[in-house]
């Protein structure tokens, strides 16, 4: 039986996806994405997605730490930090019903845009996951790929929001 080394990934039954973040003779230290630190038997049935040797006898706290940061970047839908443009933060968003016996609704413009970028992370993951289906074929993940360049393509008007370029929702380039 091999013994997995600290940063192999996993995928159990009950808890999902995770890292090895430590071993024991006994027993794998594994952070999961969805259900946190959980200690789980040597011998327990899990599938091994990625298997690194037990090479390394010690870690620090440090490396745990970068080694988490990056896989929950890796396999999470939680984003990064995307900034507002400057001349939007702490304004707001009027929207006024064409009749007007009814009030307008008034929504922080910070509110909206977290909402438009978490729609955007969302659709991300959603692309990742197809991409890496092994149940589509290569012609189904390229139609729902175009449907998602034409979802992004519909969000094209919220760019504006955006303080940088390279956060833009692009849709399908012009022939």
């Amino acid at each position: 039986m091999q013994i997995l080394g600290i940063g192999s990934r996993i995928k159990h039954a009950e808890y999902g996806l995770g890292a090895v973040t430590n071993v024991t003779s006994k027993h794998y230290w594994v952070t999961f994405m969805e259900n946190g630190l959980e200690t789980i038997d040597i011998n327990a049935d899990f599938e091994v997605i990625e298997a690194l040797e037990d090479d390394v006898d010690t870690i620090s706290f440090s490396e745990v730490e970068q080694s988490l940061i990056s896989i929950l970047r890796k396999w999470s839908d939680a984003s990064s930090v995307t900034p507002i443009a400057d001349k939007w933060r702490g304004g707001t968003i009027v929207m006024q019903p064409g009749d007007s016996n009814l009030s307008d609704k008034i929504v922080p413009i910070d509110t909206f845009f977290h909402k438009i970028v978490m729609v955007r992370d969302r659709i991300r993951v959603m692309e990742q996951k197809i991409n890496a289906s092994e149940n589509l074929d290569d012609q189904e993940k390229i139609d729902l790929q175009q449907y998602i360049t034409r979802i992004y393509g519909s969000l094209t008007t919220f760019n504006v929001l955006f303080k940088n370029q390279s956060d833009h929702f692009v849709g399908e380039k012009s022939k």
